[in-house]
């Protein structure tokens, strides 16, 4: 989640765009992936299920012992207190875009972004500053350590694409999360799902389902 964020901070300025909401939702989805790893949350054991489509599909917690993390932890309380919910809804709910309906807003997971500078601050990687913005001021979050970053732009480029196909990126994208969001797979796609890991690794490919939807997450 951290790196996510840190792809989409602006270096010098310290902030996210204020123009792509699309980084809301990812990070939200992320921390349903994270939970799906770690074997908090999974899929409903329930054979009906695939006749809804993978984003649709409810999820249930399995172990509601904490992580140790604060944003992972906020979430799986909310999952465990709540009604059983699909993955592309619990995505809108826990995102900013929910926070004008005031009967979903104690779904919101506050301070998403704050949480995640804060974890890179401590690392040295970012620095906190004051800018002003028009009345208010706002902590923002330079990028100090570009190594760092530059590390993770570079381990993108290398999954995405070779040198002479980088101006087909968006292409490449597309492509994976089509082959990774579907399950069953396709027979071209090769997966090791460890036994008795299947119901959880669907959560993951589900949260890819929702990335699909977007107009762009790069």
């Amino acid at each position: 989640m951290e790196e996510v964020l840190l792809l989409g901070l602006k270096d010098k300025q310290g902030y996210l765009s204020f123009w792509n909401d699309n980084i809301f939702y990812t990070l939200r989805g992320c921390i349903l992936m994270e939970l799906a790893l770690r074997g908090r949350i999974a899929m409903t054991k329930d054979s009906n299920r695939r006749k809804c489509p993978l984003s649709d599909r409810i999820i249930e917690v399995l172990e509601d012992k904490l992580t140790g993390e604060v944003l992972l932890d906020e979430a799986l309380k909310l999952m465990k207190n709540s009604e059983p919910m699909s993955v592309g809804n619990w995505i809108d709910l826990m995102s900013v875009g929910e926070t004008w309906n005031v009967m979903k807003i104690g779904y919101q997971l506050k301070q998403v972004r704050e949480c995640l500078a804060k974890g890179l601050v401590d690392k040295g990687i970012l620095r906190t500053e004051k800018r002003n913005f028009l009345l208010f001021d706002m902590a923002t979050h330079p990028v100090s350590d570009s190594s760092t970053k530059e590390e993770i732009v570079n381990r993108a480029i290398h999954l995405l694409l070779n040198h002479e196909l980088r101006e087909k990126a968006y292409t490449k994208v597309d492509e994976l999360l089509s082959e990774y969001s579907t399950h069953p797979f396709s027979k071209k796609v090769k997966a090791d799902i460890p036994e008795g890991k299947e119901l959880q690794v669907e959560v993951v490919f589900a949260v890819l389902n929702v990335f699909t939807k977007m107009d762009s997450i790069l």
